[in-house]
C-alpha cells in the first residue's frame, strides 16, 4: 500500500469513516450519476424523435427594441442580449416556434394596427429569409417538419386590440399568414377582458365578452385561427370556452393551485378546457411558475404533474415565452435548455407517449381539430358584424360619411362651383342691381 493510501485511511479513520462507508458513497454517488447522464440521454433521443414545438416566443419584440426590426444589422443564428436564435432553437431541439407579434397596449386606438403589420413582416421576414428556418400556416406544415431539418414557424398576433376591433382587418392578418391570435394581452379591448387592471382601457362592470366578441370568436372558428386565452380574464375565457366551436390554447399560462397567480388558470377551467379538446401550453416565467423571482426546473415541472393529474398529459404543451419576460428559473435560461425539463418529467416517471404528446402532438392534434371545423364551415359567410360606434368610440376612430362638396370637382361637370345657398344669393343681389340701374 503507498504512502499517500495509508495517509488518506488514517484520515479516514481518524475522521470516524470506514472504509466501507466510502465504497457505499461512491457507489450511490455513481449511480445518481448515471442516473442523470442516463435520463438525459433519454431526453435528447425523445425529443429529436419529437422535435418540440413551443407555443410563444417573443424573440420579435427584442428585434424591435434592440436592432429596429433591421435584420442586416445582426446574425440570426447568434443573436446577443436575447433567450432566442438558431443556434440555440437547434441546440434545444425545437422543431416548431410560434413567434409572436406583439404590441403594447399603450398603442390601443392609436397605431396598434400599423405595429402589429410591422411585427408580422419582421417575422415572415426572419423565417423566409434564413434557409434553417420555414414559414408555416397549417397542421401539415408541423407534422411535415418532424422529418425536416427546417423549423417551422408559425405566427401569433399577441393582443386582440391589433385589429381595432375590425372583422376585415383580423381576415386581413390571417390572409398574411396569421394563425392565432390572443384575445387581450394586458388591457381590455372593447369587447373582452384581461387579466390584468394595468391600463384603463375599456373598463366597464361586465366586459367578459360581449356580442361583437363572440363574433370575433365565432369568425377566427371559420377562418381557422387558434383562439389564445393566455392573458385573458377567467370571466372571458369562460365566455369564450362556452361559445367557442373550436379547442382553444393558453400559449404560455400555468397551473394557479401552484402559483396564484391571476394569468395562470384555475382547476375548474383546466376541466373545462379539458372539455372544450383544447390546450394549456405552461409557461416558464419565474412569477408565473414560482410566485418569486426565484425558480428551478423542478418548480416548472410541478406544474406539469399537477395539469396531468387534473385533465390529463394529453392537454398540455410547451409556451415557454422567452424574450417576452425577464428572470426564468435556474437551468432554463434560454431556447437551449429544455432537455433539463424534459429530464426531470422523466425522473419523475413521465413515460414517452405522454412526452411526445407535450412536446408536439397535442399542439398538432389541435390545429387539426381548428382546421376541421373551419372545413366544416366552408360555406359559412365572412361575417360583417360591426362593433356599435358607442362601444369603440374614441378620438381615433372616424365615422364614415361621405364628404360635402363646398368646391366644383373638376373630374364631375355636374357639380355646381358654389354651393347652392350661396348662388341664390348671388342671384337675387345681381337682379336687385339691375332693378335699381332700370329704375335709374
Amino acid at each position: 500500500m503507498s504512502t499517500n493510501t495509508c495517509r488518506r485511511m488514517l484520515i479516514y479513520k481518524e475522521a470516524g469513516i470506514s472504509a466501507q462507508g466510502i465504497q457505499r458513497f461512491i457507489f450511490i454517488l455513481f449511480t445518481l450519476l448515471h442516473g442523470v447522464i442516463s435520463e438525459t440521454s433519454r431526453a435528447l433521443d425523445i425529443m429529436t424523435n419529437y422535435p418540440l414545438i413551443d407555443g410563444h416566443n417573443d424573440l420579435a419584440l427584442q428585434l424591435r427594441i434592440h436592432h429596429r426590426n433591421k435584420l442586416s444589422l445582426f446574425d440570426s443564428h447568434n443573436i446577443p442580449l436575447v433567450a432566442t436564435d438558431i443556434s440555440r432553437l437547434k441546440a434545444g431541439r425545437v422543431g416548431g416556434q410560434v413567434f409572436a407579434a406583439y404590441v403594447l397596449c399603450s398603442a390601443q386606438d392609436k397605431d396598434a394596427v400599423r405595429l402589429a403589420l410591422e411585427q408580422i413582416d419582421v417575422i415572415r421576414r426572419l423565417c423566409t429569409e434564413n434557409p434553417e428556418l420555414e414559414l408555416v400556416t397549417t397542421a401539415k406544415g408541423f407534422k411535415n417538419s418532424r422529418n425536416r431539418t427546417k423549423i417551422a414557424c408559425l405566427i401569433s398576433v399577441e393582443g386582440g386590440h391589433t385589429i381595432d376591433s375590425s372583422l376585415p382587418a383580423l381576415r386581413m392578418f390571417y390572409q398574411l399568414g396569421v394563425r392565432s391570435m390572443a384575445l387581450t394581452h394586458t388591457c381590455n379591448t372593447p369587447w373582452a377582458e384581461s387579466s390584468s387592471k394595468i391600463y384603463q382601457h375599456y373598463q366597464r362592470k361586465s366586459n367578459k365578452l360581449t356580442e361583437f366578441g363572440k363574433a370575433v370568436v365565432s369568425e377566427m372558428n371559420r377562418l381557422g385561427m387558434l383562439v389564445d386565452l393566455s392573458h385573458s380574464s377567467w370571466e372571458t375565457a369562460r365566455a369564450v370556452l362556452t361559445h367557442t366551436a373550436a379547442p382553444i390554447i393558453f400559449s404560455h399560462s400555468s397551473a394557479y393551485t401552484v402559483c396564484n397567480n391571476t394569468r395562470n388558470v384555475p382547476d375548474d377551467l383546466l376541466l373545462q378546457l379539458k372539455e372544450n379538446g383544447g390546450l394549456i401550453m405552461v409557461n416558464f416565467y419565474s412569477d408565473f411558475v414560482a410566485c418569486s423571482k426565484k425558480a428551478n426546473v423542478s418548480v416548472v415541472a410541478d406544474h406539469f404533474d399537477h395539469i396531468k393529474g387534473l385533465i390529463g398529459a394529453e392537454s398540455i404543451g410547451i409556451g415557454a415565452d422567452f424574450d417576452g419576460a425577464s428572470g426564468f428559473p435556474q437551468g432554463l435560461d434560454d431556447v437551449s435548455k429544455y432537455p433539463a425539463l424534459i429530464s426531470e418529467l422523466i425522473s419523475r416517471g413521465w413515460t414517452e407517449k405522454e412526452l411526445a404528446g407535450v412536446l408536439r402532438l397535442n399542439f398538432i392534434r389541435v390545429f387539426t381539430k381548428v382546421e376541421k371545423v373551419r372545413d366544416d364551415m366552408l360555406n359559412t359567410s365572412p361575417s360583417e358584424v360591426e362593433i356599435p360606434f358607442p362601444e369603440a368610440n374614441n378620438s381615433c376612430r372616424a365615422i364614415l360619411t361621405h364628404p360635402v362638396r363646398l368646391h366644383k370637382s373638376y373630374g364631375n361637370q355636374k357639380s355646381p362651383l358654389l354651393p347652392p345657398a350661396f348662388i341664390s344669393f348671388a342671384f337675387v343681389f345681381c337682379l336687385l342691381i339691375m332693378l335699381k340701374e332700370n329704375i335709374g
